[in-house]
């Protein structure tokens, strides 16, 4: 997990910059937001469908993985905008990312990072995926990409940075 955090905040980190400051820190919380809301709702009591690391309890690792999320969501932002995903691709690039999502899970259950519970399977995680990263690109086409939401300016590439 610590692994994963670290070439996750790497990325973000060396990546040429594509956007603000602001817009890189917004993008990188949809990833933390993301991770922490449906952690929370899914693998707390009382329905508790599985446990991140070792044990039920929040620990430190637990919370160095959201931001290992964040940096999947920055992740989905900047090989969006970089690709100028557009119709009628974007299911495309949506359903790619969400299977791939299932994929980094995959391998997280294999490697002991989430432990499944009461029936939980992997396939469960997938139309979240798609919903997630549906709203995503609802937002980043409405805001992020000259979209009509206030103060949408197009392309917001970061100056000389």
């Amino acid at each position: 997990m610590l692994g994963g955090f670290l070439v996750g905040i790497g990325l973000v980190l060396f990546l040429p910059k594509r956007f603000s400051m602001q817009r890189t820190i917004l993008y990188y919380m949809c990833g933390v937001y993301s991770g922490f809301f449906f952690d929370h709702s899914l693998s707390v009591e009382p329905v508790s469908y599985y446990d991140v690391n070792d044990t039920s309890d929040y620990e430190l690792m637990d919370f160095l993985s959201y931001f290992a999320y964040g940096a999947v969501g920055y992740l989905f932002f900047y090989v969006f905008d970089k690709l100028r995903v557009r119709m009628p691709y974007v299911p495309v690039y949506i359903l790619a990312w969400s299977l791939a999502s299932v994929g980094l899970e995959w391998i997280s259950v294999r490697i002991g990072v989430f432990h499944y519970n009461y029936g939980y399977k992997l396939a469960y995680s997938f139309p979240i995926y798609l919903i997630v990263q549906t709203a995503w690109t609802m937002l980043f086409l409405r805001y992020g990409r000259g979209g009509a939401g206030r103060g949408a300016a197009g392309p917001d590439k970061a100056k000389n940075a």
